[in-house]
């Protein structure tokens, strides 16, 4: 009795370098959007650059390996996450000295505080790696250079923010080249937390305004006219 043929099975073809541009460009665009239209209009463009950065994710999705969801040297990386809780409590103690320290009243205050922090952390790390990096890495020829493209974006979207603008150029192009290294976004997300409510209690507000970034970060305390207020809200 002769077996049934069964057609064999094709690799799902790569995206050519032109859709992955444009793929760059309209993450890219919506993201930038979101950090700069006043409310409430702000609440809708995110609403529209979570789904279309999904919708991307899921029309090209290449599996959860290849974006560094995944267990694979977690245990070689995990030196990350102690590198950045070394450099927090250097920069705790030295906000101590000098008197700029701000902490949360007890675990319970911390942890609401810093809790949708420390979530955000994570897609920041998926959206730099997971979907900008992985992306420049295919239609760059350098990953180093792919790896600078990627953190300069993720430095942009930090402006105008005097100090998280070089901080976050700097830990982005240290965070790609692990990446690249290791392949495990895990340890990275936990590492930006860390540092990230590490700037948040060590930083004066008014020096970098809370953290805000884009039109948050310039109407930063305009509160004087409540028409300014509408047009020119914080995110």
């Amino acid at each position: 009795m002769a077996q049934a043929e069964t057609a064999p099975q094709t690799a799902r073809t790569a995206p050519g370098h032109a859709r992955i541009v444009a793929e760059i460009a309209i993450a890219w665009g919506l993201i930038m959007a979101v950090i700069w239209t006043p409310r409430p209009i702000q609440r809708y463009l995110w609403i529209v650059a979570a789904i279309t950065v999904v919708a991307i994710v899921y029309a090209s999705f290449e599996g959860v390996k290849a974006m560094g969801l995944r267990i694979g040297n977690l245990q070689r990386s995990l030196w990350i996450v102690l590198a950045a809780l070394l450099l927090s409590v250097t920069g705790i103690f030295v906000a101590a000295r000098f008197g700029t320290l701000r902490l949360p009243n007890g675990v319970a205050a911390f942890i609401a505080t810093y809790c949708a922090y420390s979530i955000w952390s994570g897609v920041q790390q998926f959206l730099l790696q997971g979907f900008f990096l992985v992306r420049f890495l295919r239609i760059m020829p350098n990953p180093y250079y792919a790896a600078f493209t990627a953190a300069s974006l993720f430095a942009v979207a930090h402006l105008p923010n005097p100090i998280l603008a070089p901080v976050t150029l700097l830990w982005g192009f240290a965070a790609c080249l692990l990446f690249l290294r290791y392949r495990n976004l895990y340890p990275l997300a936990i590492a930006h937390a860390i540092l990230g409510i590490t700037v948040a209690m060590t930083i004066p507000g008014h020096v970098d305004h809370n953290m805000r970034v884009g039109l948050g970060y310039l109407t930063y305390g305009h509160r004087h006219s409540p028409y300014v207020s509408y047009l020119l809200s914080k995110p």
